[in-house]
C-alpha cells in the first residue's frame, strides 16, 4: 500500500507490516491527541471544527462512525469517506479530490493531508484520521482513542447520550477489548494478510475459539459486558457485520458462518437494529472495499453476490430484559 517516509510517499515496503514468521500485524497509530471540554485545552469541544476521514471497507474506521452516530455527534463531526485505487497512493479522494477543511488547498490522496500537518513525519497513512480544521493538524489517527473522544469530550456541546465507557465497568470493557482485538480484530487479519500457512493456521485457531466463547459469554447475558450496553460490543460489531459478506470468503475464515453461531448472530441483528445503524452499514460498499483489485486481500474484482443475509429479522435478545 505505501506509506510516507520523511514527508515522502514511497510505494515499496519500508514500514513492515509482517513479523518474522509472516504474521500480519497492526502498526502503532502515530498522531495520538484527545480533544477535551477542559479549560485552555489545545483541541477544545467545538463544533464545526473536526472532520472524519474513514472508510466504508475498513472495520477500524467503522468503530468511529459508530460512536459518532451513537454519540449525536453528525451536526459537530463532519465525514468524508475514502477508498483505495489500483495503483494509488493509499487512501483516496478520487480525481475530483477534496478542499481540506481550514485551507483552500485540494488533495486527491488522504497522505497529502498528513504531511500538511507534518511536513516531515513517517507513518503509515491509515483510517480513521481525525482532523482539526482551527489549526490544519491532525488530531488523531488511532480508533480506539477517537471513540473514548467521540464518547466524553462533547458532553456539554452535543445531545445527551449513553456512557458507553462507565466507570463501574472499566475494568470489564478493557478486558474485553483486549480479548476481543487479539482474538477476533486482530485474528481476522491474521487469516486474511499473513503469508506463512503456520501464521495463518495460528489466527484460525485463535479466531474461532474466541468466537465460540463469545457464543458461550452471550448465552448468559445480553451485552459483552452484562445488562449495559458498552464501547466493548460496537468495537466488536465491525468484525461481526462483515464476518459472512467479506472474512468467511475473502479472509479464508470459513470453519463456520457467523449465521452458524445462534447466540452471536442475534446479538448482531440486535445491534444492527439499533436506530442509526443501518445507515452507517453499507453492506455493498464493504464487499466492494474488500473485493476489488485494490482491495487489501488480492482479490480479482470479482464482488461475490452473496450470501444473503436479513440483518432485520427478529432477534431473541430481548429475552434478557424480559426474564423469559
Amino acid at each position: 500500500m505505501g506509506q510516507l517516509v520523511d514527508g515522502k510517499w514511497r510505494t515499496e515496503n519500508i514500514l513492515f507490516n509482517h513479523d518474522d514468521k509472516g504474521l500480519y500485524f497492526k502498526r502503532d497509530s502515530v498522531f495520538r491527541n484527545h480533544i477535551s471540554s477542559e479549560a485552555g485545552a489545545e483541541f477544545p469541544a467545538e463544533g464545526g471544527r473536526y472532520h472524519l476521514y474513514c472508510a466504508v471497507a475498513c472495520p477500524w474506521a467503522h468503530r468511529t462512525t459508530l460512536m459518532r452516530t451513537l454519540k449525536k455527534l453528525e451536526p459537530l463531526v463532519t465525514l468524508t469517506n475514502t477508498f483505495q485505487e489500483v495503483d494509488g497512493h493509499g487512501w483516496s479522494f478520487g480525481e475530483q479530490g477534496h478542499i481540506v477543511p481550514g485551507t483552500d488547498q485540494r488533495v486527491r490522496w488522504l497522505h497529502e493531508l498528513y504531511t500538511i500537518a507534518d511536513p516531515a513525519c513517517t507513518t503509515r497513512v491509515t483510517v480513521p484520521t481525525l482532523w482539526d480544521a482551527r489549526t490544519r493538524r491532525v488530531v488523531n489517527n488511532e480508533s480506539s482513542e477517537i471513540i473514548r473522544i467521540f464518547n466524553t469530550a462533547f458532553v456539554g456541546v452535543a445531545e445527551p447520550t449513553p456512557d458507553y465507557y462507565p466507570e463501574p465497568l472499566r475494568p470489564d470493557i478493557d478486558a474485553t477489548n483486549a480479548l476481543v482485538l487479539k482474538g477476533v480484530n486482530n485474528a481476522v487479519n491474521g487469516c486474511g494478510y499473513s503469508i506463512s500457512q503456520e501464521a495463518y493456521d495460528g489466527s484460525v485457531k485463535l479466531l474461532f475459539e474466541t468466537l465460540d466463547g463469545l457464543e458461550q459469554r452471550l448465552s448468559r447475558q445480553r451485552y459483552l459486558c452484562g445488562d449495559t450496553e458498552t464501547e466493548a460490543d460496537w468495537r466488536l460489531f465491525p468484525s461481526l457485520v462483515r464476518f459472512d459478506p467479506c472474512y468467511y470468503v475473502g479472509y479464508k475464515c470459513n470453519l463456520r458462518r457467523l449465521d452458524e453461531y445462534h447466540n452471536l448472530s442475534n446479538y448482531q441483528r440486535a445491534l444492527y437494529q439499533t436506530p442509526g445503524i443501518a445507515d452507517v452499514c453499507d453492506i455493498a460498499g464493504m464487499k466492494r472495499g474488500v473485493f476489488s483489485k485494490a482491495g487489501p486481500v488480492g482479490a480479482n474484482g470479482i464482488i461475490p453476490a452473496g450470501p444473503s443475509i436479513d440483518y432485520w429479522r427478529p432477534h431473541d435478545r430481548d429475552r434478557f430484559a424480559t426474564g423469559i
